[in-house]
């Protein structure tokens, strides 16, 4: 009885690996004849776990989801795995998530092996998040959007912009995008027939119409949300040469500040936006890296003035210095 409750938490731990398994490779790696998978297969099945069976040459077994969730076996990397993700799942972003995240993982950690427990805890107690205040959205709407998004169904809500004013939007949702702080629903309004970003937070009552709709050359949903986040809002986008490689400026422009993108290996270009020019000439020079303006016009001003301001300082400041000597 022991051999066979072993072969099949070991049977649990192969099955979800991969989509489908053929009777004989799931043979040959327990070691067993294929009559005694069948039994293993049949009380598996009697456990409660969904397991389905093709007959034919090209037949096999795998595990499904079914009416309620069993329990799920992993291996030692994965149970770090899912404990790290339940520790930093605490953004706030979604509202009650926090909440939710913290019982599941007092439920993982109860049963952990004293091996994992110990590595889990060096995790948590050396990881500290920096958090802010982000809007938060509520998980009931993120999943209606989802739901819309994965199904083409349009949506209906009620929508407030950044003014404050309310209006009413009908759209054919495409993809949810989250930047780390905020939800993005990438979407064609119906009404304007052009797309759209959409702030989830800002999102009200989502329904869907129960209307299907055929998608009309949606756009790279996480590019189009950078584009959006980084230019569009603002009276200045700007388009810098920068002499460094794009991983590099990417470590100080992240996706929500700017977009970078390589021109060769030594070289890439930064398309971010500000409503005063001097913000992005500031940032550029900080960057400690020789570039080229290509827009807009106000930019290259600026730059000229920041040079010549950090030029009278640093001659005033050598002079005060040898003065003083």
């Amino acid at each position: 009885m022991l051999e066979t409750s072993a072969r099949l938490l070991r049977l649990l731990t192969i099955l979800p690996s991969r989509p489908a398994w053929t009777g004989t490779e799931l043979a040959e790696r327990l070691d067993v004849t294929v009559r005694t998978l069948r039994r293993d297969m049949t009380k598996l099945r009697d456990l409660g776990y969904p397991v389905v069976a093709t007959p034919g040459v090209a037949g096999g077994y795998r595990l499904t989801a079914g009416s309620t969730l069993p329990p799920l076996l992993l291996d030692d990397d994965e149970a770090v795995a899912v404990v790290l993700s339940l520790s930093t799942a605490t953004s706030h972003t979604v509202t009650g998530i926090a909440d939710t995240a913290t019982r599941a993982l007092a439920k993982i950690e109860r049963i952990l092996p004293a091996r994992l427990r110990q590595r889990a805890a060096a995790l948590r107690s050396t990881t500290v998040a920096l958090t802010g205040s982000p809007p938060t959205v509520d998980p009931g709407d993120l999943t209606v959007i989802a739901e819309a998004c994965q199904s083409s169904h349009r949506l209906t809500f009620g929508y407030r912009d950044r003014d404050g004013s309310v209006t009413t939007r009908t759209v054919e949702p495409h993809r949810l995008v989250h930047t780390g702080r905020r939800w993005y629903l990438v979407a064609r309004d119906v009404d304007r027939d052009a797309w759209r970003t959409f702030r989830a937070d800002r999102i009200d009552q989502p329904r869907s119409t129960g209307i299907r709709f055929l998608p009309q050359d949606p756009p790279d949903a996480a590019a189009y949300v950078a584009a959006a986040t980084t230019t569009a809002p603002y009276r200045y986008q700007a388009r810098v040469r920068i002499n460094a490689p794009a991983a590099v400026v990417a470590e100080r422009f992240p996706p929500t500040i700017g977009v970078v993108e390589a021109l060769d290996a030594d070289s890439c270009l930064l398309v971010t936006g500000a409503d005063n020019p001097a913000v992005i000439a500031m940032h550029v020079a900080l960057l400690g890296h020789d570039f080229t303006v290509l827009a807009p016009p106000e930019l290259i001003d600026e730059v000229g003035l920041l040079a010549r301001r950090l030029s009278a300082a640093h001659t005033r400041s050598s002079a005060t210095v040898a003065g003083d000597e």
